[in-house]
């Protein structure tokens, strides 16, 4: 999740964006073109990237492939996308494509084993709004600047000459509107604009808020519940503004016959504690390495501290992958919030 500002402004440069259009212009309309976006993918990397395909599906081309690293596990939120059906999972991946258009992924490591494909001769595209981005590939579209990759997605596609529509604006509306907390973390009006003009394509903004953000099964509420009960307040930590945290196993999902993207809604309730700048949700991934969610009202640069173990993200919301007990990541986070 985003808590940046813009919408438009680009710092990428203009030399740049005509690159990306050059390359994928350079490819024929009936050759293989593979779409990827980051292992677990969220509403901002699925949208921007099935938004993305359906420009493309616009302009002609016909041999189209979207996937992700890891297991084939489409968050339910995000499984009635537009474009869902160009998505494939990572074996299905096109082994040697004419152009690759890379979604959201800051990091080679985000890629998993598709990482392979960027060894290749198709030129390589990526999109991405992460201050913590890597630099890869051979052209690359990063604004720090935008409120998610949705927005550099809608960047790409206006300068491509591709036309809105419905479906493609239901996709990158989902990824704006996920990457900034339902605009709760947006502080600058093109965000809005490019809201509004997504919203004029005909897009539901209710319906599409109530499947994203206000429909759980009755196990995640219960699940929700319980890991919110183990939460643990330290008031001093942080240099004194506070940290919460908690977090959540697989044997906790199983207990209650849930799925790991009911997870992701937990980091909002717990950064809405008041005596806590900081908020970490912990949330374990196989036995001994555990995703990890960090935000910061304002007070920390959370970037920074999952920079320094081996993820980013931005200054109010980034992530890594912790490893040991629960207590062996927040060890390793405390004294990264002092300094």
């Amino acid at each position: 999740m985003s808590p940046v500002a813009s919408a438009g402004s680009s710092p990428v440069a203009e030399a740049d964006w005509d690159a990306a259009v050059a390359a994928i212009r350079s490819v024929a309309l009936d050759a293989e073109v593979q779409l990827i976006c980051h292992v677990n993918p969220d509403g901002d990397a699925l949208g921007s990237m099935l938004g993305f395909a359906l420009g493309l599906r616009r302009l002609g081309f016909t041999r189209l492939r979207a996937t992700f690293p890891g297991e084939f596990d489409v968050p339910e939120p995000y499984r009635a996308l537009p474009g869902s059906e160009l998505l494939v999972p990572e074996p299905g991946a096109y082994a040697a494509p004419a152009l690759i258009l890379i979604f959201d992924v800051a990091a080679e490591s985000r890629l998993g084993g598709l990482a392979d494909r960027l060894d290749g001769d198709a030129p390589v595209v990526v999109l991405d709004h992460h201050a913590s981005f890597t630099g890869f590939g051979d052209v690359s579209l990063v604004d720090p600047a935008a409120a998610a990759t949705s927005v550099v997605a809608d960047e790409l596609l206006t300068r491509l000459g591709v036309p809105l529509d419905a479906e493609i604006a239901e996709c990158l509306y989902v990824a704006l509107t996920t990457d900034t907390g339902s605009f709760k973390f947006v502080r600058s009006p093109s965000v809005h604009s490019l809201a509004a003009r997504l919203i004029a394509t005909g897009i539901s903004p209710a319906e599409i808020a109530r499947r994203t953000f206000d429909t759980r099964p009755f196990g995640a509420m219960k699940l929700a519940g319980e890991v919110l009960g183990r939460a643990v307040l330290e008031p001093s930590a942080a240099g004194g503004r506070g940290l919460v945290w908690t977090y959540a196993t697989t044997a906790d999902l199983e207990r209650h016959g849930q799925r790991p993207y009911v997870l992701d809604a937990l980091i909002d309730p717990v950064r809405g504690v008041a005596e806590a700048d900081v908020a970490v949700v912990i949330k374990e991934l196989t036995p001994g390495e555990w995703a990890v969610s960090l935000r910061s009202k304002g007070g920390a640069d959370v970037s920074a501290v999952a920079a320094a173990l081996g993820g980013g993200g931005h200054r109010l919301a980034a992530g890594f992958t912790g490893h040991g007990t629960p207590e062996d990541v927040i060890a390793r986070i405390r004294p990264l919030l002092e300094a």
